[in-house]
């Protein structure tokens, strides 16, 4: 996005080395010109037991007792669901604001799915597969509407009892950035009368009421991927949501992170478990000398601040380096996004940051860490750069809390929310849900590594269209090792969905 098209929108934006332009025409709130061919496939293709396909008798009725389906690229969206399932912002009996004691959401099931075989979703726009990451998006709306799942990955045929939602929240800052419009155009041609939330409206609607709390508020950091980035959804939000207040749009300066949010969920691609400062590996896909969007300067070594037990490679050769904790991706990331509003011109201190990946809550603590400790940094010669680019308090914006008000507004408009107190059986499931796609065992070996994930050539290298294509199973995610594995950083940060998994 070019400065001049940032104040179009009403915004002045600084714009990262990361956030490249080919993307950012994608617009929010205005219609795309061409629609996925997947819509109409959809549409014309309403035979029971197709790939692409929805239970249409079951959206002729009441929607009421169905669950609520939530969506992500892999588990960051669990803190929007964590959100969703704490709120209590409202009286239940009266919809009006106010809490009343008891979650808003008590009486509702849910149903979660979490992309993981093609995430990060935030690297496909930077090479030229904008057009199949919006299928992607589709077909994540497509599952949540449908009944088709397998119950294991080497499991013969899929199974079709998984119910239907009413409702879908885009938990994916990317995938609302690419879909949201995409969603919300197919629901309507398919006549399918369900409610779709995007969190980056409501994080927008978070940075807002910020600077309404405080008008002496400076200018607003956007962490988020690069693909997020990219559609300058965030700037736009801001600017559209500060208009309508009256309020003057803020600056903006964002920051496209390639690995953070692979880092947090344990992707080898950005992050191998038994690091130290253990050699430099191949299949490595984070910041170094070389990457061309997320390169990292010898020259801000000391700025950066890297914990030398989260690197790999030799110490002493910055061209050797590689990133190996979710600290030193933090680092990196906030270090970046401050250098480049310094050597933009940038004035105003950064009073706000939004968390614009789902995954990113997950390091809140160290990202305000981060900008703290680049605040107080000194050079050799005494002097601190970034003091006055980054203010003494800064507030957080996590867009889950906005995405669970939000939605609760629209169900309660349309009188389909369950109520607390209601038994049970007042949805059609006892219990919640919650999936992960997986590679297809049917793939070759050269498409797979030997973690037997999606390889990058291969991820990156897929065109949109092919509706037969069954490179990826979605299973239960307690099927999976991933899975199991995170029981543990559910159970300490995410103590609402740990109560809601089932063993």
């Amino acid at each position: 996005m070019s400065r001049f098209d940032a104040q179009r929108v009403g915004v002045v934006v600084i714009v990262s080395r990361l956030a490249m332009t080919f993307a950012a025409e994608l617009t929010v709130g205005t219609g795309k010109a061409d629609e996925p061919a997947i819509v109409a496939h959809v549409a014309e293709h309403r035979e029971p037991g197709a790939v692409a396909s929805i239970p249409w008798d079951a959206y002729a009725g009441d929607l009421r007792r169905l669950p609520i389906g939530v969506f992500d690229s892999g588990i960051g969206g669990l803190t929007v669901l964590e959100a969703v399932l704490k709120l209590d912002a409202h009286d239940n009996a009266t919809g009006r604001p106010g809490g009343d004691g008891k979650p808003d959401f008590a009486g509702e099931r849910f149903i979660y799915l979490g992309d993981q075989a093609n995430m990060p979703y935030g690297n496909y726009s930077s090479v030229g597969r904008v057009d199949f990451l919006r299928e992607l998006i589709l077909r994540d709306a497509l599952f949540l509407l449908g009944d088709r799942y397998h119950a294991s990955v080497d499991a013969a045929e899929p199974r079709r009892d998984k119910p239907p939602v009413k409702a879908i929240v885009i938990a994916c800052n990317t995938a609302t950035a690419y879909g949201l419009e995409d969603i919300r155009a197919a629901l309507t041609k398919w006549n399918v009368p369900v409610l779709v939330v995007g969190v980056v409206e409501a994080g927008g609607r978070g940075v807002v009421d910020a600077m309404r709390a405080d008008t002496s508020a400076g200018a607003v950091a956007v962490l988020a991927t690069v693909g997020t980035c990219d559609s300058g959804a965030y700037p736009k939000a801001i600017a559209k949501l500060a208009g309508q207040q009256g309020l003057i749009a803020p600056t903006v300066c964002q920051q496209g992170s390639v690995g953070l949010a692979g880092a947090i969920e344990g992707n080898r691609s950005f992050i191998v478990a038994d690091g130290g400062t253990a050699a430099a590996t191949p299949t490595y896909q984070g910041p170094s000398t070389t990457h061309p969007r997320a390169p990292l300067d010898a020259a801000l070594l000391a700025a950066y601040g890297f914990d030398t037990a989260g690197l790999r490679g030799d110490v002493g050769d910055a061209q050797s380096l590689q990133l190996n904790s979710v600290e030193n991706y933090v680092r990196y990331d906030v270090a970046t996004l401050v250098e480049e509003y310094r050597k933009s011109g940038g004035a105003k201190p950064i009073s706000t940051v939004v968390l614009g990946c789902t995954h990113f809550p997950l390091a809140a603590a160290g990202i305000r860490g981060a900008f703290a400790r680049l605040r107080d940094y000194r050079t050799a010669d005494g002097t601190q750069p970034y003091q006055a680019l980054i203010a003494e308090q800064l507030t957080l914006i996590d867009p889950g809390e906005d995405t669970a008000k939000e939605l609760y507004r629209g169900l309660f408009l349309r009188r389909q929310l369950i109520g607390h107190g209601e038994p049970r059986t007042a949805c059609i499931v006892d219990d919640d849900a919650f999936y992960i796609t997986v590679a297809a065992p049917t793939l070759s070996a050269d498409q797979l590594t030997p973690d037997g994930v999606l390889t990058t050539d291969y991820k990156y290298s897929r065109l949109p269209g092919d509706f037969t294509c069954d490179d990826v199973r979605t299973v239960p995610l307690r099927s999976t090792p991933e899975g199991r594995a995170a029981a543990e950083l559910w159970r300490t940060k995410l103590p609402h969905v740990a109560e809601r998994l089932r063993d």
